[in-house]
């Protein structure tokens, strides 16, 4: 069986994209409100659920934008909804 090769290290890019996140706070296209968490996966899942439940998906064009698992078992994902339904 063929060894498969190690990916690359991605701790340059994360580091990018905290930067990037840190001098471009509120950047935002004015469409979509966002709020990114960092919880234990079970509650990841329940704020995610909160989100669905408050803001419909057919209404809102609610969605998971993004997510990754840190080391830990921890889920940071980030969630993006339209500000109203009209």
């Amino acid at each position: 069986m063929a060894k498969i090769p190690p990916g690359p290290p991605l701790d340059g890019l994360r580091r990018q994209i905290a930067r990037h996140r840190r001098e471009h706070p509120t950047r935002s296209n004015g469409l979509f409100v966002r709020e990114t968490f960092r919880l234990e996966r079970d509650a990841a899942r329940a704020k995610a659920r909160e989100w669905f439940d408050t803001w419909p998906k057919a209404a809102y064009w609610t969605e998971v934008e993004s997510w990754r698992q840190l080391e830990g078992g921890e889920i940071e994902f980030t969630m993006r909804r339209l500000p109203s339904a009209d």
